[in-house]
């Protein structure tokens, strides 16, 4: 066969013109193999063929595949009977290792569907038992992931300069013939490969190459080389469940020890590129199970490598994303039962043949090996059989084994050494969190284990002044004992939430709640560096805090061991601000959790209320409800509510403000408002009711008008009660009562008359569910039934009319006090002014007066006139001889007013007639001048 980088010479112009007439050839050799007269004629076919792929040695065209397809799958089916047509596949096949040639730019699209199927039948040439075919088609398919175009293109230039086109001469009727060949890109040949049933096809033959070791190992090789560069490749293989075909071959006998290798791989491939859980479903047979089984065992046991460790590592890697799967059969294949066995090695001994023939040098590998197996213990226990072998094998004592504090300096000296120090710090973080999972799966096991006093001790470690300060760099770890605390924390967290009263007992008989708030103060005591820090001491909080909640929700002596420390514990955080509600280190949660310890721990126990009313607790969860969100203000309203049944409660709601003067009836009732708004209830502009027919309904129980609901399910009007807050609010004005209630408006009385009417809109509401069901079921009521149900419907409608009226009245009276005061304040106004315009024309006299010495005359004289006129005359004649009284005045107090002028001075005179000593002794009298005159004057 001729070199790949032949050249055309231009003397060759009798090839150019049969390569130009290829198509026509083809036709003719198509013709020639499947004609039935000639179809027996070998030696002639041999010789065609070998003359039409000695033309192609450059590359076959891509207007031609389609025929060379044919012409391929023609020999193919021929081989089986004549062995001679197997070098002209094998020459084919290599010829195919080339880029195919194009004569247009167009042609790449237009025979883009010849190109998909041409590739598929070099596929299906795998079907050929001959192994150099098969070996061919292997290597045709690697090289298309490597291959480039010859160094001397047909225009004999190098692959990296530009093409040029060669003109051929000759002295045919052909003056100029100008031929111009260039090769795909490999980039277009693979995206066609992607839409074709190649990778199928070479999937599919695994189970023929059973016998032939070298040839197998090329084509999973050549699998994983296209499992690893496509992802369309990678669904075309699950599509044949590849995962499946893979594993059950990846056992069979190989010299090399490659095969296991590549088909461990390819898995990966799939895993990372592909479903993961359609590659779980398809290994999660009992072939695949006992598969992998075998190869993990066989690399535990005799591997000494590095890479055989590592593989032993990804088979079990592949084994756990088996094991999410709940149909995976690794149970019945006893498979479990090897894993749950090394999981509890060397922390336990065991009879086991496996474990007695293991020997680990607890290198990082088998620290890695051991974690995998940890996380397993995890992944299987949602299987009950798994729980029956996890009691059998004792996993929760070994678990708790692992947890153990280090030892002091002189016990850690004796005994074999296994794990180092960090790897050991590893483990206990891993064995903590796997703790977490398990031990409330096996609470029996936990008790007899004396788990709560293994857990309490380390925790007692963790916070002690001599701990390890090792760095952890494990999957849960982020350094030191916080990390351990943490993970502690969580275990005893997951065994105290079950809510058994033997383990929150034991808890409690062993100092827990004193011991979780001593942590909980040392905590706030010591200063935190850094937010990643900040985030795991604020989950430790709140973890704490929900363990404390739930040992003490329901015993009322573990309330009364809570005591004042932990109200001021509680106290301490309800404190802090909302700055940081949002900021996503965890302070939601903790606010949630104190909250929540107030409920569990404080409410109930009269001396821990009392406390924590005597510190202004319920001031402080007010304030939560003022600027805290929406979705902390159900707890807290459900904890106000509880705490109005003491008898200290409902003052200390009542005489809270907060910094703009509102009071805590004035915020219900503006919650009240908000949450109806989020529910979509209908209220006019004033916020009364709107539709008498549906006070209080919410907009998603209108969308639920044509639904009927079981028997023993709770329709939405039910269910409505305890979705939202409108409820609590209602519970507690019912404490706080409907009258005098302080710092109310108009718009706070019109709301308050709604929900004191409340309940009985509620009542109207399923009555009005129950009418509509039984019109939609088709039922129809006795008559009596009927009528009722029409009375109470009638009664709820009438209800809300008369809340409407009253919400109307409310508004009316509001707003006549409005007019009532505009009306005083436009008459001060008007006062006002015309005391200016009198207090200015008084000034305007007096100038007019004190300017003109005539008119002050004319004044004078007339205010003498006016003197004269105003005294008495005598009665009778005896008066005219009395005699003549005079007086003596003098000024007693002058007075400055806020009028301008002289006006403003108000002149008190005293006056005293002066009498002979022979009349009797007259009193002074006094008298106010509002003199527009001076002092002087």
């Amino acid at each position: 066969m001729a070199a790949r980088g032949a050249s055309l010479q231009p003397g060759g112009f009798t090839d150019v013109c049969q390569l130009s007439g290829k198509s026509l050839e083809l036709s003719k050799v198509i013709h020639l193999l499947e004609d039935p007269l000639t179809a027996n004629l070998k030696e002639r076919h041999l010789f065609v063929l070998k003359k039409l792929l000695k033309r192609s040695q450059v590359g076959f065209l891509l207007k031609e595949l389609a025929a060379v397809g044919r012409i391929l799958n023609i020999c193919a089916e021929k081989v089986q009977d004549h062995p001679e047509y197997v070098p002209i596949l094998c020459e084919a096949l290599q010829i195919c290792r080339l880029p195919f040639l194009r004569e247009r730019a167009s042609d790449e699209m237009n025979y883009a569907q010849d190109v998909r199927q041409f590739l598929s039948h070099i596929g299906c040439l795998m079907r050929v038992s001959d192994a150099e075919v098969k070996q061919h088609v292997v290597e045709s398919v690697k090289s298309f992931y490597s291959s480039v175009a010859p160094k001397q293109l047909l225009d004999g230039t190098d692959r990296r300069n530009k093409p040029k086109p060669r003109t051929f001469h000759s002295n045919n009727r052909f003056s100029r013939l100008s031929l111009r060949l260039q090769p795909t890109s490999p980039g277009y040949r693979l995206q066609l490969l992607e839409r074709s049933d190649l990778p199928q096809s070479l999937l599919l033959s695994m189970a023929t190459l059973e016998n032939q070791p070298a040839i197998k190992l090329q084509l999973l090789q050549t699998l994983q080389l296209l499992s690893s560069s496509s992802d369309v490749n990678v669904t075309s293989i699950l599509r044949a469940r590849g995962a499946e075909t893979i594993c059950l071959h990846m056992n069979e006998p190989d010299q090399s020890g490659q095969v296991l290798l590549r088909s461990s791989e390819i898995l990966w491939n799939l895993l990372d590129r592909g479903s993961k859980e359609e590659v779980a479903a398809q290994l999660s047979s009992m072939e695949c199970a006992v598969s992998l089984k075998e190869a993990f065992l066989h690399h535990l046991l005799n591997s000494s490598r590095l890479s055989d460790i590592q593989l032993r590592n990804d088979l079990l890697v592949i084994t756990s994303i088996i094991a999410e799967n709940p149909n995976c059969p690794l149970i019945e294949s006893l498979f479990a039962k090897q894993l749950v066995v090394l999981a509890t090695y060397p922390e336990l001994k065991s009879h086991s043949p496996t474990v007695r023939k293991l020997k680990l040098p607890y290198n990082n590998e088998d620290l890695k090996m051991k974690k995998l197996l940890l996380n397993l213990l995890v992944l299987m226990c949602r299987d009950f059989t798994a729980l029956q072998l996890y009691k059998e094998e004792r996993v929760v004592l070994a678990l708790l084994k692992l947890v153990k504090p280090p030892a002091a300096s002189s016990e850690r000296r004796s005994g074999p050494r296994l794990w180092s120090a960090v790897q050991r710090e590893e483990l206990q973080l891993q064995a903590l969190a796997t703790l977490a999972t398990v031990a409330p799966l096996l609470l029996d096991d936990y008790l007899s284990c004396q788990g709560n006093t293994c857990l309490l001790l380390l925790l007692d470690w963790c916070v002690g002044p001599d701990t390890f300060s090792g760095l952890c760099h494990g999957l849960h770890g982020t350094g030191g004992q916080g990390s351990k605390m943490r993970y502690c924390i969580k275990a005893l967290k997951s065994v105290a939430s079950l809510g058994e009263e033997s383990v929150n007992q034991d808890l409690c008989d062993q100092g827990a709640i004193n011991q979780f708030l001593g942590i909980l103060i040392q905590m706030e005591a010591s200063p935190n560096d850094g937010d990643e820090e900040d985030v795991i001491t604020l989950e430790i909080k709140s973890d704490i805090q929900q363990i404390l909640s739930a040992l003490c929700e329901t015993d009322m002596h573990r309330k009364d061991l809570f005591g004042s420390e932990g109200v001021e514990m509680v106290l301490h955080f309800l404190k802090k601000g909302s700055d940081k509600f949002y900021s996503g280190l965890g302070h939601n949660k903790l606010i949630l959790s104190t909250v929540d310890c107030v409920w569990s721990c404080i409410v109930g126990c009269y001396t821990t209320e009392d406390y924590f009313l005597a510190k202004e607790g319920v001031f402080l969860l007010l304030n939560l409800l003022s600027t805290y969100p929406r979705c902390v203000h159900g707890i807290v309203l459900a904890t106000l509510l509880e705490l109005c049944d003491n008898p200290n409660g409902l003052s200390h709601l009542l005489s809270w403000r907060d910094g703009d003067g509102r009071t805590a009836p004035r915020l219900l009732l503006q919650l009240w408002r908000e949450e109806e708004e989020v529910l979509g209830v209908t209220r006019n502009q004033d916020g009364g009711i709107a539709d008498a027919q549906r006070p209080v309904l919410s907009h998603h129980q209108q969308d639920d008008f044509q639904l009927s609901f079981p028997a023993n399910t709770p329709s939405a009007a039910v269910l409505e009660i305890s979705e939202n807050l409108r409820s609590k609010i209602y519970s507690i004005f019912c404490k706080l009562g409907f009258q005098e209630l302080p710092g109310l408006s108009t718009k706070d009385y019109v709301t308050l008359s709604i929900i004191r009417r409340y309940l009985d809109f509620k009542v109207g509401e399923v009555w009005d569910e129950i009418s509509r069901e039984v019109s939609l079921d088709g039922l129809r009521p006795i008559s009596p039934d009927e009528e009722s149900l029409r009375a109470i419907c009638r009664i709820a409608e009438d209800t809300a009319r008369r809340i409407t009226a009253e919400q109307n009245s409310i508004v009316e009276q509001q707003q006549k006090e409005d007019i009532s005061e505009e009306e005083l304040m436009y008459t001060e106004i008007k006062s006002h002014w015309k005391q200016r315009e009198l207090t200015a024309k008084l000034w305007d006299n007096y100038v007019y007066k004190t300017s003109n010495y005539e008119i002050l005359k004319e004044v004078k004289a007339q205010r003498e006139k006016y003197i004269e006129s105003s005294r008495p005359k005598p009665k009778h004649e005896d008066a005219a001889i009395h005699p003549a009284e005079h007086f003596i005045g003098h000024i007693m107090a002058v007075e400055n007013t806020d009028a301008p002028g002289p006006a403003g001075v108000k002149v008190t005179l005293a006056r005293a007639a002066i009498k002979s000593a022979r009349q009797d002794k007259v009193e002074p009298t006094t008298q106010e001048y509002f003199s527009t005159m001076s002092v002087r004057d």
